[in-house]
C-alpha cells in the first residue's frame, strides 16, 4: 500500500513539473502576453450586479418597465 501511494505522489510531482514548464498545457485562457489578463466582468450600471449581456440586468429592466 505504501509503495502505491509513493508511486502516485511521484507521478503527481512529475505532472506538476510538466505543468510548470507549459509543455502539455498549450494555450492557456487569458495567460498569453499579447492579450494580458482576463477581461473584467460586465456589471449593471445601476445596481452593480454581474451581467453576461452587458447593459441593465433583469431586475433593473423590470423596475423601469412598470
Amino acid at each position: 500500500m505504501l509503495k502505491i501511494v509513493t508511486l502516485f505522489l511521484i507521478g503527481m510531482a512529475v505532472l506538476a513539473m510538466f505543468g510548470k514548464l507549459h509543455w502539455l498545457g498549450g494555450n492557456r485562457i487569458g495567460r498569453n502576453r499579447q492579450n494580458g489578463p482576463l477581461p473584467k466582468p460586465r456589471t449593471c450600471p445601476d445596481c452593480g450586479r454581474m451581467n453576461l449581456r452587458g447593459g441593465k440586468c433583469r431586475v433593473c429592466r423590470e423596475d423601469t418597465n412598470g
